[in-house]
């Protein structure tokens, strides 16, 4: 059976901020929140993987972290966007105020790495953000619009020493996250 993949920077100790910004979008139709203790930027999906093939995955993964060359980190996030527009939202996010040039320097180095392994390449060039909630229908898109032109909250600092690799086993309450290694800068 295979596990679904991807590889993270988890927001381990700012779950209540991200709850605090999701309060701002209470009520909007059709939108619904991520667990806030989930919280995370994707560095790379990898999708449904072959358990076989998590040691070379892990030795791959480490030898990614290594060649980026990227030391521990400071990070913070803030402001809000949406995916793929402001017109049409499927993702709503908070961004990425500092850290962003080392979590592309550490994506780059594990898509080099995982698309040698037959991995699907990015179609895109990587957004550092982390997704606050999706919207499955437009009933409350006004309200999500109105919020995210006049809102540019702060959701703090994070210290970021590694990268993780995350399954995620979807459920009728929405995904579940696990670390099934991590990767030290």
């Amino acid at each position: 059976m295979s596990k679904r993949l991807f590889v993270s920077i988890d927001l381990d100790g700012l779950a209540e901020a991200i709850a605090a910004v999701q309060d701002r979008f209470e009520g909007a139709s059709g939108l619904n929140f991520v667990d806030p203790a989930q919280a995370h930027v994707t560095l790379k999906f990898l999708g449904d993987t072959d358990p076989d093939r998590l040691p070379e995955l892990t030795d791959e993964l480490t030898a990614a972290v290594e060649e980026s060359g990227v030391a521990p980190f400071e990070a913070r996030f803030g402001g809000l966007g949406a995916f793929p527009s402001e017109e049409y939202i499927t993702v709503v996010w908070v961004g990425v105020r500092e850290g962003g040039p080392a979590m592309t320097a550490l994506n780059e180095a594990i898509e080099d790495r995982t698309v040698a392994m037959g991995f699907d390449p990015e179609d895109h060039e990587l957004t550092p953000h982390v997704t606050i909630a999706r919207m499955d229908h437009a009933g409350g898109k006004e309200q999500v619009q109105t919020v995210l032109r006049e809102a540019d909250p702060t959701v703090g600092p994070l210290d970021v020493s590694e990268v993780c690799l995350t399954e995620s086993v979807l459920t009728d309450d929405g995904p579940d996250y696990s670390t099934l290694e991590s990767f030290e800068l």
